[in-house]
């Protein structure tokens, strides 16, 4: 008779809640393989008896996936063997039970950028199971997944994970006789996963010349854009100065810290700089006077490695020309 498998490789990495930045999670491609163990769950037949397996083995390898840091997608394909023992009405048969499937994936990572985080899984393909001939029993696959995965860094990850994997019903010819059975099976998998670095970022444009005209600062908390009591009373400083001056135009330039991915971090230095210009315009000054800029952490006041939080680049500066 015939068997399943359940095997694979899976990955990993943002959205935290109040869990530590042990890794800096990315977006990117990665591949993967695993193996396992394999067991076939015991099952009756469409013409009674019971059919019932030993523990099987089960490996794969991941085709792709993709990890949006938190989701992720794969595809993957698997193989798996188990020894069936069928107690037929026709006899007793104890053949190798085997079976391929093709698998895509949607899965979900808990804390991404944790060294360690749980996550779950699902996915539907197709299952190539024995029949007369070596699989050629083609049936609508399915499988259900939890898992741990360990980030050893930005790109290696390692995991441990269970499965269970079921196929609609397959059917052998025994004797003459048509015979269907139900195919569900549970596996336990250990595999490793490499991600691919993102491209190397463009080098940043040079810095403008120092500013001779005024200029203010206003900083932020960690991933912020609200705006303190210190902040707003910059801003109307600015505000001032820029009608004092009768005409001027205004530059408000974001900024962030090394903390998090480049492209989140040059979106959050532009909404701080939108901000401040929200808060120029309730202070009096036209809209139309006000360009925002974002840098995100290609222009830090202090130079840090990446995945620092350092407060002082984490600001806007307001500039009147």
């Amino acid at each position: 008779m015939k068997k399943a498998v359940g095997v694979a490789a899976a990955l990993t990495l943002f959205p935290l809640a109040g869990q530590a930045q042990d890794i800096q999670p990315l977006p990117g491609f990665y591949v993967g393989a695993g193996a396992g163990l394999v067991k076939f769950l015991d099952t009756s037949t469409s013409i009674g008896g019971g059919v019932s397996s030993s523990v099987g083995f089960g490996f794969g390898a991941l085709i792709g996936g993709y990890d949006f840091v938190g989701p992720r997608v794969e595809v993957e394909a698997a193989y798996g063997q188990v020894n069936i023992s069928a107690n037929l009405p026709l006899g007793q048969f104890n053949p190798i039970g085997h079976q391929i499937h093709v698998m895509a994936k949607v899965l979900y990572d808990f804390f991404p950028a944790s060294a360690f985080t749980p996550y779950v899984g699902a996915g539907v393909g197709v299952g190539f199971v024995d029949s007369n001939n070596a699989f050629g029993n083609t049936q609508f696959a399915y499988q259900g997944i939890v898992g741990l995965g360990w980030n050893i860094d930005s790109q290696w990850r390692a995991l441990v994970e269970g499965r269970y994997l079921g196929t609609t019903s397959p059917s052998v010819n025994v004797n003459g006789v048509n015979v269907t059975y139900n195919n569900n099976n549970v596996a336990l998998i250990v595999g490793a996963q490499y991600k691919f670095a993102p491209p190397a970022a463009a080098a940043p444009p040079p810095s403008p010349p120092p500013a001779t005209a005024p200029s203010f600062m206003v900083f932020f908390d960690w991933d912020r854009s609200n705006l303190s009591a210190q902040a707003l009373a910059t801003i109307k400083q600015a505000a001032d100065t820029y009608k004092s001056r009768g005409s001027a135009r205004i530059t408000a330039t974001g900024h962030t810290d090394k903390s998090g991915p480049e492209s989140y971090n040059m979106a959050l230095s532009l909404r701080r700089a939108n901000v401040v210009k929200d808060a120029l315009v309730r202070d009096g000054v036209p809209a139309t006077a006000i360009a925002v800029v974002g840098r995100g952490e290609s222009q830090p006041l202090v130079q840090t490695a990446d995945g620092v939080r350092e407060p002082q680049n984490r600001r806007v500066e307001i500039v009147l020309q």
